[in-house]
């Protein structure tokens, strides 16, 4: 499985270095955010990373929905078990939930197919902050705190009308960003598609916090800085 280069397994047990966090957050993610650095002091694991270790472990579902609910740090050890029910949790050795997961409908487990889904989802989540983030607060006049830029992935979902496909796409629908106070919630739906029909539809939520009104400097600094370091890899 492509995913092997980025996380170990003994037995149940999942654990998920600096290293390696990083390495799929910029090579496969297209992730430039500066806390999948290994040098971060407020280091996490991708999201996308536990997104795809649930899709590769328990197959792609029809309808699925993740909730996060925690960041995993350097090294945590979770517990990916054999079998799950249709709603089941991703924990750490203590018990502590970082990802919610529900799943309904048939259930594949081609690994072209998996990659594909992993693949295509990932990037687009890649591409929200300079293509998707930077125009939603443009549009509203707010921006994050550049010193301290913090975003984080809330919740995705998703629904397929089938499965009879091998290779998907993924496009954005819509953005919207609702703002309350320095909090700021964003709403991205996309379709996605396979030989350019749509096979699905899908939702996902990122929350933007300490904001502040807009000062076109710092939005171009923080679009270079995040460019610079694509470049850098």
């Amino acid at each position: 499985m492509f995913l092997d280069p980025y996380f170990n397994q003994t037995d149940t047990r999942v654990q998920i270095s600096k290293a390696q966090a990083s390495a799929f957050a910029k090579g496969i993610a297209q992730d430039f955010n500066p806390i999948h650095d290994v040098d971060a002091k407020r280091f996490c694991v991708p999201g996308d990373l536990l997104f795809a270790l649930v899709l590769s472990h328990y197959g792609l579902s029809q309808k699925m929905q993740f909730r996060f609910e925690g960041m995993v740090g350097d090294g945590v050890e979770l517990q990916f078990p054999a079998e799950v029910a249709d709603a089941f949790s991703v924990r750490d050795s203590r018990d502590k939930s970082y990802l919610q997961v529900q799943r309904l409908g048939e259930v594949s487990h081609c690994p072209e197919q998996i990659e594909s889904f992993i693949r295509s989802y990932v990037a687009f989540s890649g591409l929200n902050f300079v293509h998707v983030l930077v125009p939603l607060m443009h549009e509203h006049g707010m921006m994050i705190n550049p010193d301290r830029p913090l975003v984080i992935y809330e919740s995705m979902a998703f629904e397929l009308n089938s499965l009879d496909f091998t290779q998907v796409t993924l496009e954005l629908v819509k953005s919207s960003l609702a703002i309350d106070g320095k909090r700021g919630d964003v709403t991205l739906e996309f379709a996605l598609k396979a030989e350019g029909k749509t096979v699905g539809t899908g939702l996902k939520t990122l929350v933007m916090s300490g904001l502040r009104p807009l000062e076109s400097e710092h939005i171009d600094a923080m679009v270079a800085e995040y460019e610079s370091r694509r470049q850098r890899g």
